[in-house]
């Protein structure tokens, strides 16, 4: 690689691509929704076909000895499997904050009810609404700044000393 490239590539700091905590909180639901759907199309599609489950199919195929390598049933369950992956992997974070962060309950349910529920709630106020019951005497002011809050925890969770707030304080004790 030359060195005009690698002085032109962003630095972890920089590029919006890494560790973005936020956008993939924002996608989170569509994600999940869009997992259910290719899960249950493409068992719809083999009950169709084969006339028996996927489990049933692929029990066949593993008995045969038969190679699915390379074929559209085999790119599809590795998109359903890295996707699966992502959302265990978010969802376990998430538990991991709950129960091991010093306002982990808290920041749960801020996430919860922010990006995570099933359902969107249509504004601040219904999700103020909805933390009453778990954080005595939230206010608009109090949800906007425990947020950000939130969202930094899970953060460092998921990508550790590479997250974004930890790499100016890694940068202060190790500069380059």
């Amino acid at each position: 690689m030359s060195k005009n490239r690698i002085e032109n590539t962003p630095s972890v700091e920089e590029n919006p691509l890494f560790h973005n905590t936020w956008k993939l909180l924002k996608n989170y639901r569509d994600a999940v929704w869009n997992l259910e759907l290719a899960v249950q199309q493409v068992r719809n599609t083999f009950e169709i076909e084969y006339g028996n489950s996927i489990e049933e199919f692929l029990d066949t195929i593993y008995l045969a000895g038969a190679d699915i390598g390379g074929t559209k049933l085999e790119n599809y369950a590795k998109s359903i499997e890295r996707s699966n992956k992502m959302l265990n992997l978010l969802n376990s974070a998430v538990d991991i904050l709950r129960s091991k962060h010093k306002h982990g309950e808290q920041y749960y349910w801020i996430l919860y009810y922010s990006y995570l529920s099933p359902q969107q709630l249509q504004n601040t106020d219904e999700i103020i609404e909805k933390l009453e019951p778990h954080i005595a005497n939230i206010s608009k002011r109090t949800y906007y700044r425990k947020r950000p809050e939130a969202v930094a925890a899970l953060s460092s969770i998921l990508w550790g000393y590479t997250s974004k707030d930890c790499l100016d304080l890694l940068n202060v004790f190790f500069p380059q």
